[in-house]
């Protein structure tokens, strides 16, 4: 069914950190509903506008890193995990 797919152990990983964060985000707003906030971000944002951002901005902060520097993606990945509990929790 997915043969189609090169599915290394990376890419596995990846989709299901993913899937796992979405899952403890749904799991959260129905236990806590939240509202929206005005953090440093200049719009009023929900936690999953923040999740989405920050997810978004990874991405850059990898692409980023593979464009100037041949420093492994540890440490881009490392940058991105400290963005993302900034930006949800003072964005």
């Amino acid at each position: 069914m997915l043969a189609w797919m090169n599915w290394t152990p990376s890419v596995a990983i990846f989709f299901a950190v993913i899937a796992t964060i979405l899952a403890i985000m749904t799991v959260y707003e129905i236990v806590s509903p939240c509202v929206e906030r005005k953090g440093f971000l200049p719009i009023s944002t929900t936690r999953g506008d923040r999740l989405f951002i920050g997810l978004l901005s990874a991405a850059y902060i990898h692409l980023t890193f593979l464009a100037v520097s041949d420093i492994t993606l540890w440490i881009a990945l490392a940058v991105s995990a400290v963005w993302l509990l900034v930006l949800l929790r003072w964005g």
